[in-house]
C-alpha cells in the first residue's frame, strides 16, 4: 500500500480573484492529512463509507472519455479489494479535503504523467468537477507537490498559462502569526461561487473587483512573502475591509464582529479561507500572545498553525 501522505492545504490569497487574474498563495496545512488503506487491513466504518463514496466517484471517472489518462481498472479492482482514503482533512472547512483526494487519485492511478502545469491544473480541476461542480483546479495541485508556492498566469499565444514560483518553508517573517478561526458551520463552496458570479455581472461590482481588489490580492502575497510587515498589515486591512463589503455573502453572522476588530488592542486581522460561508477564517497577528488571549476570551474555537 502506498504509504504517502496527502496534506491538507490553506490558500492564504487568491481564493475568490486568482481566477480572475490575482495571483494566488498556497501552502500544506500538515496537521491533517490523508493516505491510502484497505478494509482488509484497518477496517472501520468510515473506512466502509469511504470505500462506498469512492466507488461513486469511479463510476464518474469511468464515464468520462477525459479521464482516461487514469488506469480505472486498475482503480475498480482495488475497491473492490477495499481500498479507501483514510483522511483527518474535515470536510466543507476550505482545507483540501476533496484536493487531496484528487491528487491522490492522480498520482495513484495515472498512465501519463503531466509535466506541463498548465495541463496538470485543468485536468486535475476537471476531476475535482465532481465534488463543486467547477474547480480551479489549484487544490488539488497544492496537495499533489505538497509545498508552499504562489500561483500566477500569464497570457500567451495558446491562451493563459499557469505558472507556479515555489517558495521556502520560511516564506513569512517569524514576527507574523496565522490563526484558523473556527466558525462551526460547514460551508458548501458551490453556491457560493454561483453567487460570486452573479455579483459579477454587475458592471459596477465587476470594476471594483478588478481595479481594487484583484490589486489588493498581489499586493497582500507581495509584501508577504518579501517579510514587509506594516505594509503587510495595511494591505491586509484594506482587504479585510473589502472583503466585507464585496464577498458579505461569504461570511456568516458570528464572525462578522472579527472583520470589524481592534487590531491596536486584539492584534488580529482576518480574512476568508476558502469559500467562506462557514469554515475557517484565516487570522492573521503581530502579537500571538495577546491574539489567543482575545480568541480565547470571547470563546472562539481556534488552532494556531503558524
Amino acid at each position: 500500500m502506498d504509504n504517502r501522505k496527502y496534506f491538507g492545504k490553506l490558500i492564504l490569497f487568491g481564493e475568490y480573484s486568482m481566477i480572475y487574474g490575482s495571483d494566488a498563495l498556497l501552502v500544506p496545512l500538515n496537521s491533517v492529512s490523508a493516505e491510502w488503506s484497505s478494509i482488509m487491513n484497518r477496517p472501520s466504518a468510515n473506512g466502509i463509507e469511504s470505500n462506498k463514496n469512492l466507488f461513486k466517484y469511479y463510476n464518474y471517472l469511468h464515464d468520462n472519455d477525459k479521464f482516461r489518462l487514469l488506469d480505472l481498472r486498475r482503480f475498480e479492482m482495488e475497491l473492490n479489494a477495499g481500498l479507501y482514503f483514510d483522511s483527518s482533512i474535515p470536510l466543507g472547512y476550505g482545507l483540501g479535503s476533496s484536493g487531496a483526494l484528487v491528487a491522490a487519485i492522480y498520482e495513484r492511478y495515472k498512465l501519463v504523467e503531466l509535466n506541463d502545469t498548465t495541463r496538470l491544473r485543468t485536468f486535475l480541476a476537471e476531476m475535482e468537477s465532481y465534488f463543486h461542480g467547477s474547480s480551479s483546479g489549484i487544490d488539488p495541485l497544492q496537495c499533489y507537490y505538497g509545498k508552499p508556492f504562489i500561483l500566477s498566469q500569464k497570457s500567451t499565444d495558446n491562451g493563459k498559462q499557469t505558472i507556479l514560483d515555489f517558495l521556502d518553508n520560511d516564506y513569512i517573517s517569524d514576527n507574523i502569526r496565522i490563526f484558523l478561526i473556527d466558525s462551526k458551520i460547514k460551508s458548501d463552496t458551490a453556491p457560493l461561487v454561483e453567487h460570486f458570479k452573479k455579483l459579477r455581472q454587475n458592471e459596477l461590482y465587476l470594476e471594483q473587483f478588478n481595479k481594487e481588489y484583484v490589486p489588493l490580492v498581489n499586493n497582500c502575497i507581495k509584501s508577504l512573502t518579501e517579510k514587509l510587515i506594516d505594509k503587510f498589515f495595511d494591505n491586509l486591512s484594506q482587504l479585510s475591509y473589502l472583503q466585507s463589503v464585496m464577498l458579505k455573502h461569504a461570511i456568516t453572522d458570528n464572525m462578522k464582529d472579527l472583520f470589524m476588530g481592534d487590531f491596536e488592542n486584539n492584534h488580529l486581522m482576518v480574512k476568508i479561507c476558502g469559500s467562506g460561508g462557514g469554515g475557517f477564517l484565516l487570522g492573521f497577528s503581530d502579537d500571538a500572545e495577546t491574539t489567543a488571549n482575545y480568541l480565547k476570551n470571547n470563546k472562539y474555537n481556534f488552532i494556531r498553525i503558524k
